[in-house]
């Protein structure tokens, strides 16, 4: 897989969402979608069939930390008509990942041939979409200055069930100086539709996580001194509820590679509330 960032989107270059989905597009990066296209909101993806689709769409609402939901899409559309209605979810995400009963068994660049007609699509708010919140803060992002993926963690936390969808709640994780935890913490408590405020600061083992050196999803990243690990809800939990309820069929995004859309960051700002308040009307 291609993992070189293509000319013009190196982490916090100024490129248009449809710009940044067209290398992913063509097949021409498959790397972490992290700084790509700044300003501009990124999603989880997560497709079941349409027999799934409203107890998937009440797990959301009773689990909105790690899925806050953006939009859902009818039964066999790929386009996301709300969000980036240029798109499609078929082609425009770096990696997916193909669920059967449980188990993963395909990871692949497209899924054209894995559509179905019955399939519906949900888009659920990102934490990359924070992340320019936090460095416009003057809050380093550590897997972004290091280009890698970032950390994320299957915890002991068991979501609230919904139908036939249950099991554990994964996070992710960015290491933040002391000095800065209560401005991280107010920065992202302002995006409840990407995750918001942290789940966890600074133990991990209240969560269930034995060694943050090893992410069970991501790359590990160092944690200096006088840095405190922050644990926020991450939209790959299906993923990991995925193992659990078994469904017979679900697609997601490979993790750290997420669908760039064409809402503004600002949007999602509950002080800005665009997009949302749009969404409810």
């Amino acid at each position: 897989m291609a993992v070189t960032r293509p000319a013009g989107q190196k982490t916090g270059s100024v490129v248009d969402p449809a710009a940044a989905r067209a290398p992913i597009r063509a097949g021409d990066y498959t790397g972490t979608t992290a700084g790509l296209a700044p300003g501009f909101a990124q999603a989880n993806l997560v497709v079941v069939p349409a027999e799934l689709a409203f107890e998937f769409v009440v797990f959301c609402h009773r689990n909105p930390k790690p899925c806050p939901l953006l939009e859902v899409l009818e039964p066999g559309d790929p386009v996301p008509h709300l969000t980036a209605p240029e798109s499609d979810l078929r082609t425009d995400i770096p990696a997916y990942r193909v669920y059967r009963h449980g188990e993963l068994v395909d990871e692949v660049t497209d899924i054209i041939g894995d559509w179905r007609e019955d399939a519906v699509g949900f888009l659920l708010g990102c934490s990359f979409t924070f992340e320019e919140a936090l460095i416009e803060a003057g809050v380093p992002v550590r897997h972004q200055e290091l280009e890698t993926t970032v950390p994320m963690y299957r915890t002991n936390v068991d979501c609230r069930p919904a139908g036939s969808f249950g099991g554990k709640m994964v996070v992710s994780m960015r290491p933040v100086h002391a000095t800065k935890v209560s401005r991280a913490v107010q920065v992202t408590g302002r995006l409840p539709a990407a995750h918001g405020a942290p789940v966890q600061v600074g133990d991990p083992a209240a969560l269930g996580i034995a060694d943050v050196a090893r992410p069970d999803y991501g790359d590990p990243v160092p944690i200096a001194h006088d840095e405190i690990p922050l644990f926020w809800g991450c939209g790959v939990t299906p993923q990991s509820v995925a193992l659990d309820s078994k469904p017979e069929w679900m697609v997601a995004h490979s993790p750290g590679r997420m669908f760039i859309t064409d809402v503004p960051n600002h949007e999602l700002d509950v002080l800005g509330g665009g997009f949302l308040a749009s969404w409810t009307k």
